[in-house]
């Protein structure tokens, strides 16, 4: 089954309980449960931070140079990349 058409099942069986405002509030609270459990991969820890920021430091620098626009900066350091 496709995303969408698991998208427009779930909005047919939650149609089905629409006006039941128990049901609802138990699947709200079972929806949230679900999504609290997906990993967020942008999260991390204070340690990885700062350890990606000290990695980062050892990596090459670039300046744009005074006369230079952002799409000629990028293509000069895409060169390097």
């Amino acid at each position: 089954m496709t995303t969408l058409q698991l998208n427009a099942e779930l909005f047919r069986a939650m149609g089905e309980i629409a006006d039941d405002e128990t049901l609802m509030t138990k699947l709200l609270k079972y929806v949230k449960r679900l999504a609290a459990k997906k990993e967020d991969p942008t999260l991390m820890t204070k340690e990885e931070f700062f350890r990606r920021v000290d990695e980062a430091k050892k990596g090459p620098t670039y300046r744009i140079l005074p006369d230079e626009d952002l799409t000629t900066f990028l293509r000069r350091i895409g060169n390097d990349l």
